[in-house]
């Protein structure tokens, strides 16, 4: 019988090893997997790459691990806010690698891992430093460069609903990133507020069907 639900948290990431590379889901707040978050800080797991749209907001979630100072790269389109100290005081001590990525192309390179894309062409970037180093071409008389796919060993995400198989639905934006990060990732763990029995969720309103998740797990964290 298949069964994806995992009994807790730490049994959700107990085997994320150190120099993974991670996907984060969430916009901000918005869709961010914290208590999957918190229970990587416990687990331990350092020389971490992440990929994440921002580099954590005040002290709690993303910023917390960053904090750990057990990531060693992170890959984002938004580093700096007003409330980024942690992340801006680990860039500015060199402690921190970014690799900055536009967000669409942050988006498309993502998506292009799960869907078996070796590169792909954009013209966001090309004439300035990021596209430093990369191929670019003319197309049909327009400037484009050369991106390429974000694979990740895991994607840590949060959803609505999920049934034990791991179909997953969201709540509204809470959405973002999460689907496409499930696609690109070896292992996709799931923290939902709510699980439940096969066939409760209509296939029609299912956003992620279970093929992508390996792993979920139900907490009571308030949706965002």
């Amino acid at each position: 019988m298949i069964n994806k639900i995992s009994d807790s948290l730490e049994q959700a990431v107990a085997d994320i090893h150190d120099g993974a590379t991670i996907m984060i889901g969430g916009f901000g707040n918005a869709g961010m997997p914290s208590a999957l978050i918190d229970a990587l800080i416990a687990q331990g797991a350092r020389d971490l790459t992440i990929v994440n749209n921002n580099a954590g907001n005040g002290d709690t979630g993303l910023a917390a691990l960053l904090k750990t100072r057990r990531v060693r790269k992170i890959i984002c389109s938004f580093p700096r806010q007003t409330d980024s100290h942690v992340f801006d005081a680990l860039y500015r001590a060199g402690e921190i690698e970014l690799e900055l990525t536009p967000q669409g192309n942050l988006a498309e390179r993502i998506r292009a891992a799960g869907a078996g894309i070796g590169g792909f062409f954009s013209p966001t970037g090309y004439g300035t430093m990021l596209a430093e180093g990369k191929e670019t071409r003319l197309i049909d008389g327009k400037h484009y460069v050369l991106e390429s796919p974000i694979h990740a060993d895991f994607a840590l995400i949060k959803a609505l609903r999920g049934d034990r198989w791991g179909n997953l639905v969201y709540r509204k934006t809470a959405r973002n990133f999460g689907p496409i990060m499930a696609m690109a990732a070896k292992v996709t763990i799931a923290q939902v507020s709510e699980v439940v029995e096969l066939g409760q969720l209509d296939p029609e309103n299912i956003i992620t069907p279970g093929i992508f998740v390996q792993r979920i797990v139900q907490t009571k964290e308030a949706q965002q």
